[in-house]
């Protein structure tokens, strides 16, 4: 995979500052198959701030505030700025160009403040939960089943999560508008890659914790077709905050997946 993708991916998805050079459809869906590696390294993130706060004596609860921050801050908090865009675009109930008007204010409405205000008490519930004293401290099945519970839960939810959008750029997706980042990735990512990316994934997954963790791998592409089903209904095809939000929710349920599952 050449360079220059992986480049756009980090510049996209971190706040690395690193130069994504020249930008073209090919390019762009070359970054989109690297997302869920950049989603991984976020969840190293949150995983390195957990483990950093608890060695510093914090609880379970305070830690996973403070990863969860962590994962906003190294994305530059635009996931949650495009989850924001999209509650308040599809919840104004206007017609599709309205509605992408409305996404494309600088301002958040009440939908919006809501949808992060739950999308991130969530995610905390989730990381503190798999922390809990009664949670094991290791996963008990896979080759590597010695990994510590909640880094690899992590890592895998959010590499998951941002599986999602390699899947919200197939191949015959459409853009919602002629400009931005939806209309430059809509489309670009063969199905045959975002295959290979999905059994990349679960192979790691089923390596580090077994089903359980499998099942992790594959929550957030799952999840993401009833809202991308809605978004092209609603908007009549994907955008950049359509990204974000698609990241977002499916860190949502990909981590309540994890604390269900992970005996």
């Amino acid at each position: 995979m050449r360079p220059s993708g992986l480049r756009l991916a980090v510049t996209t998805f971190t706040v690395l500052p690193l130069r994504a050079g020249p930008v073209d459809r090919g390019t762009a869906g070359r970054a989109m198959l690297w997302a869920p590696v950049m989603g991984a390294l976020t969840g190293l993130v949150a995983a390195a701030v957990f483990a950093g706060a608890a060695q510093l004596g914090a609880g379970g609860l305070l830690a996973a505030v403070l990863a969860v921050g962590g994962t906003a801050l190294f994305t530059r908090g635009l996931h949650l700025d495009g989850l924001a865009d999209v509650a308040d675009g599809l919840g104004s109930a206007r017609p599709p160009a309205q509605a992408l008007e409305i996404m494309k204010r600088s301002d958040i409405g009440p939908f919006g403040v809501a949808a992060m205000l739950f999308v991130v008490l969530i995610q905390v519930a989730a990381v503190a939960e798999l922390a809990a004293p009664e949670a094991p401290a290791a996963l008990s099945a896979g080759p590597l089943a010695a990994l510590p519970v909640v880094p690899s839960a992590l890592v895998i939810a959010y590499a998951s999560s941002r599986l999602a959008i390699t899947w919200a750029c197939l191949r015959g997706m459409p853009a919602a508008r002629p400009g931005g980042l939806g209309a430059m990735v809509a489309g670009t990512v063969r199905l045959p890659a975002a295959l290979a990316a999905t059994l990349l994934l679960a192979g790691v997954a089923f390596a580090a914790g077994g089903p359980a963790l499998v099942a992790v791998a594959l929550a957030a592409p799952a999840a993401a077709f009833p809202l991308l089903w809605h978004v092209l209904r609603r908007l009549g095809g994907v955008t950049g905050d359509v990204l974000g939000a698609l990241a977002e929710t499916g860190t949502v349920v990909t981590l309540v997946v994890a604390a269900l599952v992970i005996p």
